[in-house]
């Protein structure tokens, strides 16, 4: 049984590596494993905590002070805490903000996170960057080095681990205006709560489905569009989304995938996607639309990409938006179809809102249809 950490408990880090970190305690007292990422964000850390396309992962928050602000209902994307564990230099437990509920050591104990405290963020996140992602163990329970790295050993590498299934509804649920002619099916593999606000906010009543709901299930709520969401895992062994994808794709009803949906999409055209270095994940990362010839700063969460290569090469699809640091592929479209996806996070929460426009086009494809 999980217990409440003292603030002078201590807990440690291990990496697949080898790698050993010393800390405090933090949140629940215990043990978590997970596939090490960071977040170079410095705000909005209670929507990343909640974000379900982090689920599996131990997060590092790279900014110096998190928990500054404390934590209050409305700044979640979800219903409770995603992430495995949290690593930080400085989780507060006072808060400033006087809309806050809480500080962010309740919140952990609450949803049974286990975090680690007083760690180099800034040199981790360096280390990762160069060696790249890889699973790691936090525990404020057991200290032993070589009991760690045995349980270590067990835990399962996101590649190839499909994980959406896990995170999505178990029923179905609607939002929005029934009345209104803009009826949008979306398939949960993890969607996050503003996604689908930016979609009733523009007048769209939404159904959303399980992630393994049926393409016949999906046409029995008639809708004039379908969305395909974010999530966490590996895109590659999700099937039964390819398939459902496909089906979608040859109905020619209008279609919009973000993130994880975007990966689908791809697979859905017969490009391969990949396990990235070590991901991007944080709120400034830079986006040129080919098509506009503009840029935008993103927020962005994903660990997998597209080929580019395959993509380039693609009689079916053309690419519509480019990473500027290191040309990644953020955005295509499908040819002769109402198709299109980005790799990254329009919603933006926490984020800039240069990138919202995407939820205007796709209602604009909407109503053309």
């Amino acid at each position: 049984m999980s217990t409440l950490t003292n603030v002078k408990d201590k807990a440690i880090l291990i990496l697949e590596d080898g790698t050993v970190l010393y800390g405090k305690a933090f949140g629940t007292k215990g043990t978590a494993t997970g596939e090490i990422c960071f977040n170079t964000g410095m705000t909005g850390y209670q929507e990343v905590f909640t974000d379900p396309s982090y689920y599996g992962q131990v997060l590092i928050m790279n900014n110096a002070h998190i928990g500054n602000y404390g934590v209050k209902p409305g700044d979640v994307e979800s219903e409770g805490v995603k992430v495995k564990s949290v690593i930080g230099r400085n989780l507060e437990e006072p808060f400033s903000r006087f809309l806050a509920e809480g500080s962010l050591q309740e919140y952990f104990i609450k949803n049974n996170i286990v975090a680690i405290n007083e760690v180099d963020t800034r040199a981790l996140v360096a280390h990762i960057r160069t060696k790249g992602a890889m699973n790691c163990i936090i525990s404020s329970a057991d200290l032993d080095i070589e009991s760690l790295k045995k349980q270590l050993k067990e835990v399962p590498s996101m590649d190839g681990l499909e994980l959406a299934s896990t995170v999505s509804t178990s029923a179905p649920y609607t939002l929005g205006n029934e009345a209104s002619d803009l009826r949008i099916a979306v398939l949960d593999f993890g969607v996050k709560k503003n996604i689908l606000n930016c979609l009733v906010e523009r007048g769209a009543y939404v159904k959303v489905f399980n992630a393994k709901t049926s393409f016949e299930e999906l046409k029995q709520f008639n809708p004039k569009g379908y969305f395909i969401s974010n999530g966490p895992g590996d895109p590659a062994p999700m099937t039964y989304a390819v398939q459902t994808v496909k089906q979608i794709l040859a109905s020619d009803m209008p279609l919009f995938g973000i993130c994880l949906g975007h990966q689908l999409l791809a697979l859905a055209n017969d490009i391969p996607t990949f396990k990235m270095h070590h991901g991007h994940r944080g709120l400034n990362h830079p986006v040129k639309n080919l098509v506009t010839g503009k840029s935008e700063i993103t927020t962005q969460n994903h660990g997998f990409g597209i080929d580019p290569d395959a993509v380039r090469k693609s009689n079916q699809v053309e690419i519509t938006h480019v990473n500027l640091n290191d040309e990644s592929i953020e955005g295509i479209r499908v040819k002769g179809k109402k198709a299109f996806s980005v790799q990254y996070h329009p919603e933006a929460t926490p984020g800039p809102h240069d990138s919202r426009y995407l939820f205007d086009d796709f209602i604009s494809m909407i109503q053309n249809n």
